[in-house]
């Protein structure tokens, strides 16, 4: 399987997927005055323990004012949370229930000279991971065109039958059903089989 080969699979689940929605700007007054009021406190005692003048809250919160860096600083102490946390909205305790289930031999067939892979959840978009069952047709590491590599993480389950297991920065591993590994996609790898059957594995790898 040649770097190309691997990349395109990666391509492929991204371009599955919908251009992610524009982050909403965040409203720091707004921000502001909901953390103030889950803590139940008034302007006055919110600015008492940020240390800063009523009046300068009051502007901070309603807009009138862009709070200095040490300002900052003040109402994330006096708030009790960081300052990434002061700039961090909220996410939404909406559950998306999003599902695809992909019942056995029915994904999306991927071929490459190495490997037979099968997408699983090809119908889910805007995926933050790409899993698919790959059989490892390869038996001789010089049946790759170099290392694969890409960007993000990568976890391997070994399904069935043996492997061989190499990356560039360490030495060879063999590995069975039910071993695993987790590791850096952007080291260079590579997996051929060992077995007398075409060892099958489980693979997912980050999109993001």
């Amino acid at each position: 399987m040649t770097e190309h080969d691997k990349a395109s699979i990666i391509k492929i689940a991204r371009a599955d997927g919908k251009k992610a929605e524009p982050l909403e700007p965040l409203n720091l007054g707004a921000r502001v005055r909901e953390l103030r009021k889950a803590k139940n406190w008034t302007l006055e005692q919110a600015a008492q323990q940020a240390g800063l003048a009523r009046s300068t809250l009051s502007k901070i919160e309603n807009e009138q004012m862009s709070p200095t860096f040490e300002a900052v600083k003040k109402l994330a102490e006096g708030l009790d949370i960081s300052v990434p946390q002061l700039f961090t909205a909220p996410k939404t305790d909406q559950v998306m229930a999003r599902m695809a289930i992909t019942k056995f031999g029915e994904g999306k067939p991927h071929l490459t000279p190495t490997y037979e892979h099968e997408m699983l959840a090809a119908s889910m978009t805007q995926k933050s991971m790409l899993p698919y069952r790959a059989r490892v047709r390869a038996r001789s590491v010089d049946e790759f065109d170099g290392w694969v590599r890409h960007d993000g993480e990568e976890f391997l389950y070994v399904l069935s039958g043996i492997i061989q297991f190499y990356t560039e920065h360490y030495e060879p591993v063999e590995m069975r059903r039910g071993d695993s590994a987790y590791y850096d996609a952007a080291m260079g790898h590579n997996v051929i089989s060992t077995s007398q059957e075409d060892a099958v594995i489980l693979w997912v790898t980050t999109l993001t």
